[in-house]
């Protein structure tokens, strides 16, 4: 399968850097540069989802919250999606762009694992979509009971163990993609 992109999820300002900060947030953010860095030299578009929870809210349009991370390695031409769901594909342009680039198969990376990271994730999969998930790229903030840490680690064991998929479903490190695994 040829046709991959790499699809980087509500990876904004105040997601990340808001307080309480997210999970492993440096080496999320390191290795978001380092999967957009492979996707360009295997020269996959690298797709980036920007979440708007609408006026008066943290992720308002424009405000400072809503914008990409800046340390992102985004440039001229890169697509960004807006959504108003979890859910990347729902009410957005991102099924038509990747079925018109004869996209089929997506990794997927960003905030919050356990939202929007998994809601985009399960869609994808509804829709027949082959997904790597980037294992050490996705983050969320502290919850209730758990920690950032167990959130990322117990959703990595929950999609490395579904394997009822109707395409391949991977969990994979940044450093695995690196080395070519597929």
């Amino acid at each position: 399968m040829d046709n991959k992109a790499l699809i980087i999820i509500d990876v904004q300002y105040g997601l990340i850097e808001g307080q309480p900060r997210a999970g492993r947030a440096d080496a999320v953010l390191a290795n978001l540069n380092r999967a957009i860095a492979l996707a360009r030299r295997q020269d996959m578009p690298v797709i980036f989802i920007q979440h708007d929870s609408g006026p008066g809210s943290d992720l308002a349009r424009d405000s400072d919250d809503w914008r990409l991370h800046p340390a992102l390695a985004r440039e001229d031409g890169d697509v960004v999606v807006h959504k108003r769901f979890s859910d990347s594909f729902q009410r957005t342009a991102l099924n038509t762009l990747l079925r018109d680039g004869e996209i089929e198969e997506l990794w997927l990376a960003g905030s919050a694992t356990e939202f929007c990271v998994d809601s985009t994730l399960r869609s994808a999969m509804s829709q027949e979509y082959a997904v790597t998930l980037i294992a050490d790229a996705h983050t969320c903030k502290p919850r209730p009971r758990l920690s950032a840490e167990q959130v990322i680690d117990h959703f990595n064991w929950v999609w490395s163990n579904l394997d009822e998929t109707p395409k391949p479903l991977r969990v994979r490190g940044i450093a695995e993609l690196e080395n070519g695994a597929a």
